[in-house]
């Protein structure tokens, strides 16, 4: 039987195995999406109506992860850990870039994710097209500098997304203004000195995957975050790594000379070239009003 981390490594209860508790406690709605690792549904928490995606999971597919509390050990869905480590516990919902984890359930023949559902949101792909494809660039600054700052924050954590791309972003709007989280952590990993395994969107994929078949966390999220930003500012272009190296995807030369700087820095060739996540949050392009 697996184990529940309710609150992050301090707190842990035994999984839910029946269909007919899971049922009792959510409500599930219509499908949000579906990828490679599982589909997502809206849903609410019984009896507080509190919002909720939950994603199911093939249990034959499930990855698990080991954690340990008060000297036993644990088997967790490895999606829900890398979550745990990079949100903190249900208890701190909203608090981080991530999306919570509220509630995980091991069945015979799945596994399913509760999460948190900001609202009202909808994921970048959407709001890109929503706005006719294009972003201006103040717009497109709000969104990689939390990003950025985000990205930062997962990997003093450990944690590395390695998917960074529109439909993984979350925009969330509020009377404050736009609030980015980032979801799907299903290609993700804990940070480590290299990789030579690739999981993610291939059309983001770093150059050194493709040219030595190894990549390492830090350069990749700048690549991520550089391609992102292209497709929010480089009009009918969609980024594609080998496009891009081949010269048939360009950098938008109408652009701001910072903006086009920052992208320059983003997706230099040679990984120890490319701008720091540091770095980054510093540049003159966030900064300038």
């Amino acid at each position: 039987m697996s184990c529940n981390p309710h609150v992050f490594f301090t707190t842990i209860k035994m999984c839910v195995l029946s269909a007919a508790d899971f049922d009792a406690k959510y409500c599930e709605l219509g499908p949000l999406g579906k990828g490679g690792f599982g589909t997502v549904y809206a849903g609410f928490r019984w009896p507080e109506y509190t919002p909720v995606a939950i994603k199911h999971m093939v249990k034959a597919k499930v990855l698990w992860s080991e954690v340990e509390r008060n000297g036993r050990v644990f088997m967790i869905p490895k999606e829900a850990a890398l979550m745990l480590q990079a949100s903190g516990p249900a208890q701190a919902t909203g608090s981080s870039i991530a999306v919570s984890l509220m509630d995980w359930f091991e069945l015979d023949q799945e596994v399913i994710l509760v999460m948190e559902r900001p609202t009202p949101v909808m994921d970048l792909q959407a709001y890109l097209r929503w706005n006719d494809y294009y972003l201006p660039e103040k717009v497109a600054k709000i969104i990689v500098k939390q990003l950025i700052d985000g990205a930062i924050d997962m990997n003093s954590k450990g944690v590395f997304h390695r998917d960074i791309k529109l439909e993984n972003i979350l925009i969330v709007q509020l009377s404050s203004g736009l609030r980015v989280r980032v979801i799907d952590f299903g290609c993700g990993s804990t940070v480590a000195k290299s990789y030579y395994t690739y999981a993610g969107t291939r059309a983001f994929a770093p150059p050194e995957w493709f040219l030595r078949g190894r990549y390492k966390a830090g350069p990749t999220t700048v690549w991520q975050i550089g391609a992102l930003l292209f497709d929010l500012v480089c009009e009918d272009q969609n980024f594609d790594t080998r496009k891009f190296l081949r010269g048939r995807r360009r950098i938008n030369k109408s652009l701001s000379y910072y903006c086009q700087d920052f992208l320059y820095k983003c997706l230099l060739y040679k990984p120890r070239r490319r701008a720091t996540l540091v770095e980054l949050q510093s540049h003159p392009w966030l900064h300038k009003v």
